[in-house]
């Protein structure tokens, strides 16, 4: 089975091979990854998750320099050196840092604690893993944003070009003339989804209220639950924050609208009618908040650390941060899943959310993952 992480060598002349290999040996061993070791033959550079440059001594630096047109055509990603420090490799793997900074080329040492090394690599690979499942990855925007959204749109072409996401536009008409009774949006979606090969869509879901008198609060509860990702009110760049939650950690997001904040104490109440069916230990059926028709859900996550996202519709910004969910609400004049989360840094509740938010919706997740996502975008 071919690994997810590939580590080659770069390695001077100078350097007694035997002794240069020993020090690798016990090097790569107390690293505790799994790996396959490509040493000098970078033929199929870029075809793991993860490639990392192993930059074993000093005088490597004119090595890396004829070698790095050959990588750049295979690989787009990110060059990451790998160094132990021995034998000089640490002010190699600076000098050539320092070059690729020059040519807007983007690198990092790794290089440290064995412990602090592992735990890089790790979360690299997941990241890399998490960039190759997106790739390709069909998205549907099924009717056009809401009304209100009026800061809610998508570039597409960026999103293609950073994320490798087709947004794929799909007429509201087209779901309404699937839906043949008001008991069955969740087949017309389902049949969407089989049409347009999409792994995931927002849904202009508020039109379903004036044309099938139904809401689409309990069809978006399950497919979030089957691992799709289905986003409410057309709102795009909240899809794309759930599809990165999915893709790094292959879990659900929920949608939420923040209600309100504690600007002192950086408590703040998040809710909206629907959450995926396998975010909550439990939930109730209500009516649809604004409009009092339909089916509305009402959930109760477990209480424990939270992550809050969102990217904009560019993805030239992104918003992350930790919290804890502290309690979950059930107030009648409000969406009925609510959710009370204190922020860890009190002072977002001004310096985000109150003078700079992007959008209203954001996405909540189960546990503390700010490294892993922030790592991605």
């Amino acid at each position: 089975m071919k690994q997810a992480i590939a580590i080659y060598t770069l390695t001077s002349e100078l350097h007694d091979e035997k002794a240069v290999d020993a020090v690798t040996q016990l090097f790569l061993a107390s690293l505790g990854i799994d790996y396959e070791l490509k040493g000098s033959n970078y033929s199929d550079y870029g075809t793991h998750a993860l490639s990392l440059i192993y930059v074993r001594t000093g005088g490597t630096e004119g090595i890396f320099l004829r070698l790095l047109p050959e990588l750049q055509a295979k690989s787009h990603r990110p060059f990451y050196l790998l160094t132990s420090g021995k034998s000089n490799s640490l002010a190699a793997s600076m000098e050539i840092l320092s070059y690729l900074r020059q040519q807007n080329i983007r690198g990092e040492i790794l290089h440290g604690s064995s412990e602090y090394i592992a735990h890089r690599i790790q979360l690299l690979k997941k990241v890399e893993e998490a960039r190759q499942s997106l790739n390709g990855t069909r998205l549907g925007i099924i009717g056009k944003p809401s009304d209100w959204l009026i800061s809610s749109q998508a570039n597409k072409e960026k999103v293609k070009d950073i994320l490798g996401i087709e947004l794929v536009d799909i007429p509201m008409q087209e779901l309404l003339s699937e839906i043949t009774d008001p008991e069955k949006i969740y087949e017309a979606l389902k049949v969407i989804i089989d049409r347009h090969k999409l792994q995931g869509f927002t849904l202009r879901c508020f039109d379903l209220l004036s044309t099938v008198k139904n809401t689409g609060c309990m069809p978006l509860a399950r497919l979030n639950a089957e691992g799709y990702v289905a986003g409410c009110e057309g709102d795009v760049p909240a899809m794309l924050s759930m599809m990165i939650v999915r893709s790094l950690l292959g879990i659900s997001g929920f949608q939420a609208n923040p209600s309100s904040i504690n600007p002192e104490t950086g408590e703040m109440l998040f809710a909206h009618c629907t959450i995926p069916l396998n975010m909550v230990d439990r939930y109730e059926l209500d009516t649809h908040f604004e409009s009092g028709i339909g089916t509305g859900i009402r959930g109760y996550m477990k209480e424990g650390p939270v992550t809050i996202l969102k990217v904009s519709g560019d993805l030239s910004r992104h918003f992350i941060a930790e919290g804890t969910l502290v309690r979950n609400e059930a107030k009648p004049d409000l969406c009925r899943t609510q959710q009370v989360i204190q922020l860890a840094d009190k002072s977002l509740a001004t310096t985000y959310f109150l003078t700079n938010p992007i959008g209203n919706h954001h996405i909540i997740m189960s546990g503390h993952c700010k490294e892993l996502v922030e790592q991605l975008l």
